[in-house]
């Protein structure tokens, strides 16, 4: 749960610990601290700032989030549960700065990682469904609203009224489109 920033000045402070118990001849404290040091850079690599952007995204301060996740320069790397939440996060900057190609790419990216809850994985696809129905992608809605479908009785009222409404909308659609 730190920036990369934070974390380089607290591998710097352990680094200097290293530096004094090895002048003290405490080599198992020198011990320690490297554990702490490979603690941290595992961290760098397998988790990342998502936390903080979590945090940023949550309180609506897309700009944060998106300058903590930037940090992180392969998402690749980044373990199964930190990669789902850093497509979804992706996905929600993306959606709201009005990018929505690159939103159903991260989305479909979030939706293939365990995400935290089976509704946050249903959000995922709904958010694919819903962008493919306004970029006119109607099979590929179909797809996903189905996928989501299939997980409908593991999510709360509110997403699947949100289902339903995306379900209605592809069907209005399909029927306007068939009718020209």
């Amino acid at each position: 749960m730190f920036t990369n920033r934070a974390r380089l000045f607290v591998i710097a402070a352990f680094l200097l610990l290293c530096a004094f118990f090895m002048y003290q001849h405490t080599y198992e404290l020198v011990g320690v601290a490297v554990i702490f040091i490979v603690m941290l850079l595992w961290g760098y690599f397998k988790e990342g700032p998502i936390i903080l952007a979590a945090k940023s995204f949550h309180n609506k301060d897309y700009d944060k989030a998106d300058a903590l996740l930037k940090q992180i320069r392969n998402p690749d790397l980044l373990s199964k549960k930190r990669r789902g939440f850093y497509e979804f996060i992706m996905g929600g900057i993306c959606l709201q700065r009005q990018d929505f190609e690159e939103a159903s790419a991260h989305y479909e990216l979030a939706a293939q990682y365990p995400l935290r809850t089976a509704n946050d994985h249903v959000a995922a696809l709904v958010h694919v469904a819903n962008i493919s129905i306004r970029l006119g992608n109607f099979e590929k809605a179909a797809t996903y609203l189905q996928l989501a479908k299939e997980k409908e009785e593991q999510v709360t009222a509110k997403m699947k009224a949100v289902i339903e409404k995306i379900e209605m909308e592809l069907e209005r659609k399909n029927l306007g489109k068939n009718q020209e």
